[in-house]
């Protein structure tokens, strides 16, 4: 089949450590930017304190499509993307060709210090958790 069977795992499956959207990521640049995009959504809706169903209206997007790009179980598509960033104002889809190259000469997105801080703050509320 052309392109292979990349797309068969969902892109959260290409996690190497950490909880997605802030994981470290195998060389999937597919799944990078699907991460990126989770991400940036998230972040976005939070900022500016939107719901997955008032945004499904403002973009035409079903709120259910909106919760699968959040949980990294779709590889969302160009209309998905360009409606979302639409409504919202603000680009999700990430500047890829810029990132940086690994030792072997691949495209890798860069750690963000907000991965390193997230995974930070995910320990410390786990371990408040423990008895």
């Amino acid at each position: 089949m052309p392109g292979g069977n990349r797309r068969a795992k969902k892109p959260y499956a290409y996690v190497v450590d950490g909880p997605w959207p802030y994981a470290v990521m195998d060389h999937h640049l597919g799944a990078q930017v699907a991460q990126v995009v989770a991400r940036a959504l998230a972040e976005v809706m939070e900022r500016q304190k939107i719901s997955a169903n008032a945004l499904a209206q403002a973009s035409d997007v079903n709120r259910q499509v909106i919760a699968n790009v959040l949980a990294g179980t779709v590889w969302p598509d160009l209309l998905t993307v360009a409606n979302l960033e639409g409504a919202l104002g603000e680009p999700l889809w990430p500047n890829h060709l810029e990132w940086p190259r690994d030792e072997s000469g691949r495209k890798v997105q860069p750690q963000a210090e907000g991965i390193t801080r997230q995974r930070g703050v995910e320990t410390a509320e786990r371990d408040e958790r423990r008895p």
